[in-house]
Formats: C-alpha cells, structure tokens, sequence
C-alpha cells in the first residue's frame, strides 16, 4: 500500500489503478481514506504530467481522459491538492492539452473547486 502511489505516478500503469480502487474499497470507513485518497490524487496528478510530458502528441487519449475523469472524482472528494503538484499539472496540461476539450473541462472544475473563498489555496 505504501508503495502504489509511487507506481501509479508512472505513465501507462493503469493495472495499478484497479488496485488503488480496491484499497479504497477496503478503506471505506477508516479513517485513513482521506489520506489515502490525497496520496493517490497526488499520484494522479504526477502520472498525467508524466503522460503528457512522454507523449506530446495526442495518442492515448483514452487513457488520459479515464486518468482526468479519476483526478476530477478525486479533487471532488479530497477538495486540496499539493501546490506544486498542481502548479505542474496545470503547466503542463496548458502546453500539451491546451485544446483537449476534457483536460480542460477538468481544469475549469477544478479551478472552481479550488479557488472558492473558503480554500486555502
């Protein structure tokens, strides 16, 4: 368990994923899902940089999108993201996907999610 987000980080490794899903599973009503769900947005987040960095052009984007719809899930349920984490996400998310209708449909909840008065981001 310690060691899923750092494999979930690298691109392309969506069989981890399934485990990361039934840990969270099991976590249900622990109490540490929440920190469980902050390391895997965490991992979420770096493993879409590290997808859009190695293949700038567009080819897996089924992978991508299903990777986008498990970040928005996650920014839904934890509601805080690591700044740096999210600085180079949406760096660069902006300069590979700035015309991918779902990273930016993904980006804009977010950043309403993100910025709303009570955040302390």
């Amino acid at each position: 368990m310690d060691q899923l987000p750092a494999a979930l980080e690298r691109a392309g490794n969506e069989e981890s994923w399934a485990v990361a899903d039934a840990i969270s599973r099991v976590l249900k009503n622990s109490e540490e899902l929440h920190s469980w769900r902050r390391r895997l947005l965490s991992a979420c987040m770096k493993g879409l940089v590290a997808m859009y960095s190695s293949s700038k052009d567009e080819s897996k984007q089924e992978v991508e999108r299903s990777m986008l719809l498990r970040l928005e899930e996650l920014l839904c349920m934890v509601e805080e993201v690591d700044p740096g984490d999210w600085c180079s996400l949406v760096k660069t998310g902006l300069k590979y996907r700035y015309r991918d209708e779902t990273f930016l449909k993904v980006l804009n909840v977010a950043v309403q999610l993100l910025y709303k008065k009570e955040s302390s981001l």
